[in-house]
């Protein structure tokens, strides 16, 4: 079955798609930094694809789509750029409901509240030149023609408002009115009873489709992770409407999610207990010890009751209470689990003992450090504290529940969550309910929580997935404590992989550097350039061409009288272009009164002093922007009009002018603008970059063949096997019938794969892992390197990493040169290698090597 989706791939193309703009009503108004993750601009490209082109199996209006991405993908952020796409195109009220107060109360925080770490807007709003408000409404006889108006309910008050009119609730003529967005989060509820064409006008979703039908400019946008594809009543409802596919599968294999890890043992209660807690314990000081603000989080998990819970969390603090250095010392001398042995050796190289262990625990999970999140009275005291477990001075480090935080939670450091009950509620080969619900947790607490240990690393996204040895994995983790039972985890790993978080297909494969290549003096002497991700530096910034803001004239257009009446079935080409007969009239800015500038630039808070000064910190003064040659001073504006206007341009066209020049300037900059860049280039021994490791490649793929028995014999190819894709493959055998025109030039050919090993930035700061570096040694009165990266990319993934290619491009121009002892090292790149094109492909190759 094709869904929505699959039919737009078709139409357009994954190229068509990616190539769409995202405007800057998105970009610019989100908070910087949110929004740009490549699934996400597919989110956002999608939708202006299906609004702004007519296609066969374009769903027709009112226009209802659904977006099926993974818990923790960004769905909220996802909406809120809709929203202020959907304002530009002049929506103006926007219904947001869902099946929970809980996720009610988190998305006015995510909206409305500037203070709130998880604030989804940009300080200021800006959409066609006007300011904007995000506006929360009571219904929409108080809402507004500018702002962003916003009704936040539940979809059980939205059932009762409409089917019991009262005072101050929305009534179905709102919907039928004006035209109105609705925006549906957690929206498989709405599902829940579909049968047929799931037109249930007694049900929830009978509501909503009632008040989506009852204008024809009416939206409604369904958003949700969970999607039942099994259930063929679901899938036809969504055929035409699910326009993008996103879910937690992709989102793990993407690197966006922590890894999970099944902690099993036959431990009692307590000691599977004092087991996570001992975890907990080695997770917080290893952050510490690495600079890393972690305050790792565990999660109890009671079965079915209130009660059970309640009845956890007073064991729990007893446990705390009487933990004893005797207690620690017996799971450090019983436990086989290898993380836990790890934490052990760690602590004792810390000098840490049991007494020292149980009394940090102790600190760490005081009562008040512990909370319920059970009943509704509960939730709704400790919301805040349960929404922004992060915070620096949020307390809580331990989670008492049943099943109220299994929607709408949004943690990041969550590390354990501990099953305090036994048993399995399957039959047969199937997961039971209670198996389900428990894997649909971990995939909510599996959400990554970001840091960074050195230049260059993304923070949102898993590093050390090919370094299972390294201590610092433990960080990319989530740990979910279970009582041994073979049946019980079967299912549970079964559930998992159904909901997409557990993925099995991968396999380890050990990558070694050859015993031959290892005695070569190159190995042992020989150096590898790259350089890293820095700050980005804007001291040598001294004029807006310096951050490459185009200096060409504004152009401003003078209002006039001057029409025309056309008639609608006239000849096109007997139409008069009014503008085509406007004169023009240069004026320089230092012409225009600087009153009028100083005025124009006290509207927009991007030309505060404290903002400018970020940019251009060699401005002495914002009289030294207004007025310096490099800076405004320089500039002119072009003014059009009638002859008859051009000749009375007053303070009324001085002032729309300026503001527009600077609305331009302001464009001009942010494109230009990144916080980091990449730093001159540095060097270190190929020994220490290039190492034996341990890769995971996906079962039977193209890449599990590790090309063995070509590399293998291969002196210059330095690695025991490559697995790469069929296109790095295909380079490899180009190369080696290449070689013995190479091996006439230089001495010594090594070719390495780069298993992420090695990083390059590009002037924005952009990392780039190259698949191959080449190194051409040649000795010529002196030793010269050529250091040469290499991309080999299919065509269809050409589009996407476009900006590889030009960095790439960059690099070969550029020729950078560095001294390394006696030796001269030449830095250098080549574009995209692909079979397809893999003449031309040669002929730059060696005019590279030249």
């Amino acid at each position: 079955m094709d869904f929505l989706c699959d039919i737009m791939e078709k139409e357009f193309g994954k190229r068509g798609i990616a190539e769409t703009e995202v405007p800057g009503c998105i970009l610019d108004n989100l908070r910087p930094g949110y929004g740009r993750r490549p699934y996400q601009l597919e989110a956002f490209r999608r939708f202006i694809v299906c609004c702004n082109n007519e296609f066969k199996g374009r769903p027709g209006t009112p226009l209802h789509l659904l977006y099926n991405m993974a818990t923790g993908s960004g769905k909220t952020l996802v909406m809120a750029g809709l929203m202020l796409y959907l304002h530009q195109r002049g929506y103006r009220d926007f219904l947001f409901f869902v099946n929970s107060n809980n996720i009610i109360r988190k998305t006015k925080d995510n909206f409305l509240n500037q203070q709130a770490g998880k604030y989804l807007f940009a300080d200021r709003l800006v959409i066609d030149g006007r300011d904007v408000r995000i506006k929360e409404v009571a219904n929409f006889e108080d809402a507004d023609t500018e702002n962003i108006n916003v009704k936040f309910t539940t979809i059980q008050q939205l059932h009762f408002d409409l089917n019991n009119a009262k005072e101050n609730s929305v009534t179905l003529e709102d919907f039928a009115d004006g035209r109105i967005v609705l925006v549906a989060d957690e929206a498989h509820h709405l599902s829940a009873a579909a049968r047929g064409n799931g037109r249930l006008l007694g049900s929830w979703e009978g509501t909503v489709l009632k008040v989506l039908d009852a204008n024809a400019g009416n939206i409604l946008l369904e958003f949700t992770a969970t999607m039942d594809y099994s259930n063929q009543e679901i899938a036809g409802k969504y055929r035409d409407k699910l326009i993008h596919k996103y879910d937690l599968v992709q989102f793990r294999l993407d690197k966006y999610s922590k890894d999970i890890s099944l902690v099993r043992s036959s431990y009692k209660e307590e000691e599977r207990i004092i087991q996570a807690l001992i975890l907990n314990l080695y997770r917080q000081e290893l952050a510490t010890e690495l600079g890393v603000n972690l305050k790792p989080v565990i999660l109890f998990k009671a079965k079915r009751t209130i009660k059970e819970s309640e009845e956890n969390k007073a064991r729990f603090h007893g446990l705390i209470h009487g933990l004893s250095a005797k207690a620690v010392g017996k799971v450090r001398q019983t436990s086989t689990v290898p993380v836990v042995q790890k934490a052990f050796r760690f602590f004792g190289v810390k000098g840490l003992s049991n007494a020292d262990i149980a009394k940090r625990i102790q600190a760490h999970f005081k009562e008040e450090n512990c909370i319920s999140a059970n009943n509704d009275k509960d939730t709704e005291r400790n919301q805040i504290l349960l929404n922004t477990l992060e915070d620096g001075n949020n307390p809580i480090r331990a989670v008492f529940a049943v099943q109220k935080l299994n929607e709408g939670w949004d943690v990041l450091n969550l590390f354990d969550i501990v099953r305090l009950y036994e048993g399995r509620d399957g039959s047969g080969k199937q997961p039971g309910k209670t198996t389900v619900s428990e894997a649909q947790l971990i995939g909510r607490g599996a959400r990554y929580f970001p840091f960074t240990l050195e230049e260059g690393q993304d923070p949102y996204t898993r590093k050390f997935d090919d370094d299972h040895s390294n201590d610092i994995k433990v960080l990319e983790e989530l740990y979910y404590h279970t009582k041994e039972d073979s049946r019980y985890i079967s299912d549970l790993k079964r559930a998992l992989v159904d909901v997409g978080i557990y993925e099995d297909g991968l396999e380890s494969k050990k990558l070694a550097l050859k015993d031959g290549f290892k005695k070569t003096d190159f190995y042992k002497s020989g150096r590898v350039a790259f350089n890293r991700r820095v700050k980005r530096d804007y001291r040598n910034i001294r004029s807006l061409a310096d951050l490459g803001v185009s200096r060409r004239n504004f152009s401003y257009m003078l209002s006039s009288g001057h029409g025309a009446v056309s008639g609608v079935f006239g000849d096109i080409k007997e139409e008069v272009d009014l503008t085509g007969k406007a004169k023009s009239k240069d004026i320089p800015l230092k012409d225009i009164p600087v009153h009028i500038v100083r005025y124009a630039l006290t509207r927009n808070p991007f030309f505060y002093y404290g903002s400018l000064i970020r940019y251009f910190p060699n401005m002495g003064s914002l009289s030294d922007f207004v007025g310096g040659e490099g800076y405004m001073g320089g500039l002119e504006i072009t003014f059009k009009g009638a002859e008859d206007r051009l000749s009375q341009i007053n303070a009324q066209d001085y002032l729309p002018a300026v503001s527009g020049l600077l609305d331009e300037i302001e464009t001009g900059i942010k494109s230009h603008v990144t916080e980091y860049e990449g730093s001159d280039y540095t060097h270190d021994n190929i020994h220490n970059v290039f190492k034996d490791k341990e890769i995971r490649v996906p079962k039977g793929s193209e890449r599990a063949d590790g090309q063995v028995d070509m590399v293998g014999e291969l002196d210059w190819y330095v690695y025991d096997a490559n697995y790469g894709t069929s296109e790095e493959k295909q380079f490899v055998e180009m190369f080696a019938r290449r070689f013995e025109h190479l091996e006439k030039k230089f001495n010594d050919i090594y070719l390495i794969r780069n298993e992420r090993a090695l990083k390059i930035f590009s002037k924005g700061g952009r990392a780039f892992e190259p698949d191959f570096v080449l190194f051409c040694r040649k000795e010529n009165g002196e030793r010269l390197t050529y250091q040469v990266f290499v991309e080999p990319k299919g065509e269809f993934l050409r589009e996407g990493d476009a900006w590889k290619n030009e960095f790439l491009e960059e690099i070969r121009k550029e020729r950078k040169t560095l001294r390394i002892d006696s030796e001269k090292y030449l830095v250098t790149g080549v574009p995209f290698y692909s079979k397809a094109d893999e003449n031309v492909f040669i002929r730059s190759f060696e005019e590279t090597l030249s």
